[in-house]
């Protein structure tokens, strides 16, 4: 596996410098950040970012990640030439050497959580979600501040996207993604590129809304909307975890050959829809991470990974979730995983 750690550009406090000077990292995972959803990447942004990370000794292979426009998700007018725009970019991340997109199909919300920093035993903080405290909010009638979503809406352009997709269900949701993998995956082919959709988080509706990349019934069904080694899933560990009945050691094992990408992190289910994440360790949480990491080497995975979200610990005050000190700490435990289990399998 390759190592890698998200990095939010040169707004992000933690620096390259620091990045590189985790053990056995490779490289980053970044975006072209200053461009709105549906807009061509200039080759200018797209080679600065790697031109940063190769001289700090970092590679840039991995994006994090092409927005999906809303219009694409519902099958707006514009929806084919936002597609062409998108492959695009697809073409000019190929011609900068990036390997690897992540992306995902979420309608209007991104993750989402309830709380930005819940207190933990130990006196750490971290995202939280509780499904009751989020529906008890209505985003058509009263002003919405959610951590995960696009606070740059106003309330009537938020109430206005909701809104049109009312008559998308789930099955049109699944026909969109569809046209569009089969408009993007040919061009991702082409340019050495796997597209890795990220998992819905948390992985149920909201607000009325659809989801689809939830379970691994739906993860199987779209690898199979495209049948093509470009076509393949980011296993986001904490995402799928929060349904008690995804199964992850067997989801990492079943599909390790169609996962060029992975988060690992761990939550700690404390009720229906209601978690909070946890310090990496499968002792910490209701994840086993142990095992997740075996079956993915098991199943012959040789992709990306980065450690996902960590709480903020010693003190720290930064982007929540995107704290140095505990995706550090996590990074090492990764390490730890992979290099024991390999080892102990002769590779």
């Amino acid at each position: 596996m390759k190592l890698t750690f998200r990095w939010y550009g040169q707004n992000d406090p933690i620096t390259l410098e620091k990045i590189r000077q985790i053990p056995n990292m490779y490289g980053i995972v970044s975006a072209v950040y200053d461009v709105p959803a549906g807009s061509v990447w200039s080759m200018e942004s797209i080679m600065r970012v790697k031109t940063q990370a190769l001289n700090n000794g970092l590679e840039f292979d991995v994006v994090e990640s092409v927005p999906v426009p809303e219009e694409i998700k519902y099958g707006g007018p514009n929806a084919k030439e936002l597609t062409d725009v998108y492959c695009e970019n697809i073409r000019r991340l190929g011609k900068a050497g990036v390997k690897c997109i992540c992306y995902n199909f979420m309608p209007v919300f991104d993750w989402l959580r309830s709380e930005l920093a819940h207190k933990q035993a130990d006196g750490a903080n971290a995202l939280a979600y509780d499904e009751k405290t989020v529906l008890a909010m209505d985003p058509l009638k009263s002003e919405l501040s959610l951590p995960g979503w696009d606070e740059s809406y106003t309330r009537e352009q938020l109430g206005g996207l909701i809104m049109k997709y009312k008559s998308i269900s789930e099955e049109k949701l699944w026909a969109n993604l569809e046209t569009f993998l089969k408009q993007i995956i040919p061009v991702a082919e082409s340019n050495d590129i796997s597209m890795a959709i990220h998992p819905d988080d948390p992985p149920w509706g909201i607000f009325g809304l659809p989801r689809i990349i939830t379970t691994e019934r739906n993860l199987e069904r779209l690898l199979n909307l495209v049948d093509s080694p470009s076509n393949g899933i980011t296993l986001c560990t904490g995402s799928l975890g929060a349904l008690p009945e995804n199964d992850l050691p067997k989801i990492a094992k079943r599909f390790a050959k169609r996962i060029p990408f992975a988060h690992l992190r761990n939550i700690l289910r404390t009720g229906n829809r209601q978690f909070q994440e946890v310090a990496h360790p499968t002792s910490c949480g209701s994840l086993d991470m142990y095992g997740i990491v075996k079956s993915l080497v098991e199943g012959g995975f040789d992709g990306y990974v980065r450690p996902d979200h960590g709480r903020m610990i010693w003190g720290e005050d930064g982007r929540y979730g995107y704290g140095l000190y505990d995706r550090a700490l996590g990074a090492a435990y990764i390490n730890g995983l992979f290099e024991a289990i390999e080892k102990d399998m002769g590779e």
